[in-house]
């Protein structure tokens, strides 16, 4: 079989619409707080829970870094609930998206975000895992709590190699 190759690209909120929200304080307009002490940036993303049982919840995640370029082999989805990824220290870190195909994933798409970007994945949206790159990172997370099946895995068949965008694809030796 042949390697299946994906270029990871830099994350706009265009290119990303179909998935999420790009959450990006540098494209919403801030509004004084605190006797103008701070600066909030409200709406981001909406949290979505499509179930009367589940919550919004708020947690954190500390990342081991993923070595580059990377084998996607597995994505997920979650249907019951949106999930977002802010990264805390600002470092950049690679998401990767499929669109639905018939209830199963279609072709990746990746991206890089930008220092300072986070994401918010839709509700059902297939996903790849949180991959920070370089360094390990730690991750503010908004999710779905409670009762019932929110996840659902998909592993392909034959996976993908995603490098990024400085680093061209070579055959592995």
């Amino acid at each position: 079989m042949s390697e299946r190759i994906l270029i990871a690209r830099p994350l706009t909120r265009e290119a990303f619409a179909p998935f999420g929200d790009v959450l990006d304080k540098r494209a919403e307009a801030a509004r004084p707080m605190n006797s103008g002490r701070a600066l909030r940036f409200p709406a981001l993303a909406e949290a979505c829970v499509a179930d009367t049982d589940g919550r919004v919840v708020i947690g954190f995640v500390a990342a081991q870094p993923y070595a580059m370029p990377l084998t996607l082999r597995l994505v997920e989805r979650h249907p019951l609930g949106s999930q977002a990824f802010m990264p805390l220290n600002g470092a950049p870190f690679l998401v990767v998206v499929c669109p639905d195909e018939g209830d199963r994933p279609g072709r990746p798409q990746a991206f890089v975000t930008a220092p300072g970007q986070g994401v918010s994945y839709h509700r059902g949206t297939w996903h790849g895992v949180l991959t920070p790159f370089g360094a390990a990172q730690d991750f503010l997370v908004v999710d779905r709590g409670g009762p019932g099946a929110n996840l659902d895995e998909h592993p392909f068949e034959q996976p993908w190699r995603i490098h990024l965008p400085d680093a061209p694809p070579h055959p592995r030796g």
